[in-house]
């Protein structure tokens, strides 16, 4: 593995000034939030996995991945600052199967 010695920057540092969300993120939102099954969530340090259907191949891996994370921290009621590994996973599929899977478990430090 390669180290950096450098802060690693945050999201929230990345732009000037606030960010709002669009209609079409408001939309999303509601949606999977209702998709969302009922899950106990353990009260240990985290590890989410989450696997996206692209059908698009150059969608990237780590796009949607904060907007996913803040949606299950919204329906579960946890902070993400409590998860310690992530495992992401990319895999292609056909137009209009576009889909995410997702498992949150107790970290494995």
């Amino acid at each position: 593995m390669i180290g950096l010695k450098i802060k690693p920057l945050s999201v929230n540092k990345a732009w000037q000034g606030r960010r709002f969300k669009t209609e079409e993120y408001k939309q999303y939102e509601k949606t999977v939030l209702l998709m969302l099954p009922n899950l106990v969530i353990p009260d240990d340090d985290l590890h989410v996995s989450i696997e996206f259907g692209f059908s698009n191949n150059a969608s990237d891996l780590d796009n949607p991945v904060k907007l996913f994370v803040d949606i299950l921290q919204k329906k579960y009621g946890f902070n993400d600052s409590r998860i310690h590994q992530y495992s992401l996973k990319k895999k292609k599929t056909i137009k209009g199967a576009d889909y995410i899977m997702f498992d949150i478990k107790k970290a494995e430090l």
